[in-house]
């Protein structure tokens, strides 16, 4: 079970650096990538007829988490939704009219804020639009997500979203701890998620995920056990293990928390061990970074055939799809440019009033944006990579394009990290926690951006 885990390792290495759902990272993008150049990249998109992953942003939430780092709206105010709902139909519109009708959509995530926030019947009339203006498969052929709160939801909210065609669920668990959810302004009692969880299985949901976090305050080792021991009794098919990143210089919420009750780093290894040796002892399949899954899922299944991917909402099934973002803050990935919708509500309001899309900024990809990128992704999705696939796909003598990478590369090799020769590499079980370290050496980017942008790899 150690396999995965060196503390001396994990202490050489540590640093801060992306996550990777993208590259280049949004820390690249720019205003001048407008509204002129993504309805042009939408266009542009239809050449090429790509499958479509649909991401809309739902930003309220009644209850502040001092812990999230979300874009989001804190409001008991169900007015303002209704406000924003109309403004996120007209954006969905538009994006729409550029888009061939024939394009399917096999891939929908509703994220937040707290998507359950809006009412059953403004759920209704969003997915009857979303379905009006798109072209989607079947309940068997696609994944259709969303986010949840299970303090927001009862047994009839979950059948309402199943008849929409929401087939999967992920829960925000974090902690089942009492102290540590008052420390962090989220109570939620086990029953309760037990309850929603026992509901999603009833009402035929494909899949169930928990997101868990550790490094909150006042957590410890056995407490965090205590927490996997129920969450492994609970049965998900998908479990996500974050890193919580305190920085409250970018995040205000956080300022709520007393950093004195912050566990020290020994007890944040702890905790990392134990959850991958519980986790992995329990079944589960280590992924890496900080996600796990049941052996029959289909993350493990695509990652097992290197058809692994990662975007913005994390790792993904579906890796040849445009992304189309829908609402504040929300980005799209299309295959030759990324961009980012308007993080301020009043400014993404007075696009849309202005009459075009509510874009912020942007970045068009290069050629060696695509060939760093796939590399990147090979190693954070797939634990390896293929200078000969690298060729083969792009045109070009890997061996000679990566040449400084590779010697670069050499430290982790002698460190175990990764299996290195002249045509490619195979990320080790122990690299598996390093892998954003690995994928680093591939960012061109990177030697000019300060450390502080981004969070710590462990």
């Amino acid at each position: 079970m150690t396999a995965y885990f060196d503390a001396a390792l994990i202490d050489k290495y540590a640093m801060s650096g992306p996550r990777y759902t993208s590259y280049p990272t949004a820390v690249q993008f720019t205003d001048a990538f407008g509204n002129d150049e993504y309805i042009a990249a939408l266009q542009a998109s239809n050449e090429e007829g790509r499958d479509l992953s649909l991401y809309v942003h739902i930003p309220f939430c009644r209850h502040v988490c001092y812990f999230c780092a979300c874009n989001k709206i804190i409001t008991r105010n169900t007015a303002q939704a209704e406000e924003y709902l109309r403004y996120l139909r007209m954006d969905i519109k538009r994006q729409a009219e550029h888009i061939d009708r024939d394009r399917k959509v096999v891939q929908l995530h509703f994220g937040g804020g707290t998507p359950t926030f809006i009412s059953k019947e403004e759920q209704t009339e969003l997915l009857g639009m979303l379905h009006e203006q798109f072209n989607f498969v079947g309940d068997e052929e696609g994944e259709f997500s969303i986010e949840i709160d299970p303090r927001t939801v009862d047994h009839d909210y979950l059948a309402h979203l199943r008849s929409l065609g929401f087939n999967r669920v992920s829960f925000g668990v974090q902690d089942f701890d009492p102290a540590v959810q008052e420390a962090v302004n989220r109570v939620q009692p086990l029953e309760d998620v037990e309850a929603v969880m026992r509901s999603s299985r009833e009402l035929g949901y494909h899949s169930i995920s928990v997101d868990l976090i550790y490094g909150l305050p006042l957590q410890t080792v056995d407490k965090f056990r205590q927490t996997l021991r129920e969450v492994i009794r609970l049965s998900p098919d998908r479990i996500a293990v974050f890193n919580y990143a305190h920085m409250p210089h970018l995040f205000g919420a956080q300022k709520q928390i007393n950093d004195g009750d912050l566990p020290d780093s020994d007890t944040k290894l702890g905790i990392l061990r134990s959850t991958i040796e519980m986790l992995t002892e329990a079944g589960y399949e280590f992924i890496g970074l900080d996600h796990f899954a049941k052996p029959d899922d289909s993350l493990v299944h695509h990652q097992k055939n290197g058809t692994l991917y990662r975007n913005f909402q994390g790792y993904s099934t579906f890796s040849e799809c445009d992304l189309l973002g829908f609402g504040v803050s929300a980005i799209s990935m299309l295959k030759n440019s990324y961009n980012q919708h308007q993080k301020a509500r009043s400014k993404y309001y007075a696009e849309l009033d202005a009459g075009g899309l509510p874009v912020e900024r942007g970045v068009p990809l290069s050629e060696d944006d695509h060939i760093r990128g796939y590399a990147i992704t090979e190693i954070m999705c797939n634990l390896k990579l293929s200078l000969e696939a690298v060729s083969e796909r792009f045109n070009i003598d890997a061996q000679a394009y990566f040449a400084e990478e590779w010697q670069r590369l050499e430290p982790f090799a002698k460190d175990g990290l990764i299996r290195l020769d002249e045509v490619g590499l195979t990320v080790e079980p122990i690299g598996r926690l390093l892998i954003r370290n690995i994928a680093m050496i591939f960012d061109a980017y990177l030697r000019e951006l300060p450390q502080k942008r981004f969070s710590k790899v462990i």
